[in-house]
């Protein structure tokens, strides 16, 4: 697939793949700095998948965020009632943005909607999930991950409703989402900087009910050159039972777990319900620049 020119940020990871009218988004974390030391969020802007546009920044920590100025990682957005909320993890805390517009800017709640050590594991990497009923749920964790009803002004969590999940293989990065009657969670599993990093899944019949492990989704590529393809999300493109699996993985040549690039690749259910593994291809769209406008 081509691959887009002109960019102020070669890297990007963590990517959150959303789809508002006729339009994709990306919003990701600005990577290709040793610890991931980055304070701020772009948005990237497609309208086919392959050429993407660099909105610019759409929120700073220390300038728009007073209680943190490091770690922008990992962030993730949802439109309801023609309103934009961006999810962050700020320093181990997540916080919550709000817009008119999907590519902002984002004004932040002024306070952690999920504060550091507020619950066990890290506050990092939100997701978020809205079931068929219109409820949409946080989901977040590094280590442990956790599950909590957001409250209808989206900007604040029914603690009551906090759900805890713990497996030997979650590292980061929980996502779920729901086709028919099924429930998927996605995970992380392995360090980022750890070519072995890759993606597993398990399925349930209830948000609430007990979740069943179902093995590797997504994993490297070695002779394809493709390592650590992980911290991913997943899409439903709008009117069409068409699925996509947007991730991460090593920069192609010569990246590491501080320089990587986002991949999309098609995400396949199968008729039994199970999820058809992902192979990672080198024609998989790669997301390595964006063109500024």
């Amino acid at each position: 697939m081509p691959e887009n020119t002109k960019s102020a940020h070669a890297y990007y990871a963590d990517p959150a793949l959303v789809a508002f009218g006729e339009r994709f988004y990306l919003y990701p974390t600005t990577d290709g700095q040793d610890g991931w030391d980055t304070d701020v969020f772009h948005v990237l802007e497609s309208e086919d998948l392959e050429h993407w546009v660099d909105r610019g920044e759409i929120l700073r920590l220390g300038r728009d965020v007073s209680w943190a100025s490091r770690n922008a990682w990992a962030p993730a957005a949802v439109e309801k009632d023609d309103r934009f909320f961006l999810y962050f993890s700020a320093d181990d805390n997540i916080g919550v943005a709000v817009a008119d517009s999907a590519t902002g800017p984002f004004t932040d709640s002024g306070r952690p909607l999920v504060a550091r050590d507020a619950y066990s594991g890290r506050a990092i990497d939100p997701s978020v999930f809205t079931d068929n009923d219109g409820a949409s749920y946080l989901v977040w964790g590094n280590g442990v991950a956790h599950i909590a009803r957001l409250r209808d002004d989206m900007t604040s969590i029914d603690t009551d409703s906090v759900i805890e999940w713990r497996h030997p293989t979650f590292r980061e990065a929980a996502h779920i989402h729901r086709r028919g009657d099924v429930y998927y969670l996605t995970w992380s599993e392995n360090d980022t900087r750890d070519p072995s990093y890759r993606v597993r899944w398990a399925t349930a019949s209830a948000l609430t009910g007990e979740w069943h492990e179902r093995g590797v989704l997504l994993e490297q590529s070695p002779d394809d050159d493709v390592l650590a393809t992980g911290h991913h999300s997943i899409l439903r493109v709008p009117g069409s039972d068409r699925w996509l699996i947007a991730y991460h993985r090593f920069a192609v040549p010569g990246g590491d777990g501080f320089h990587r690039e986002i991949a999309i690749d098609p995400l396949v259910h199968l008729p039994s319900g199970d999820l058809a593994p992902v192979r990672p291809r080198p024609d998989s769209i790669r997301v390595v620049q964006a063109r500024i406008p």
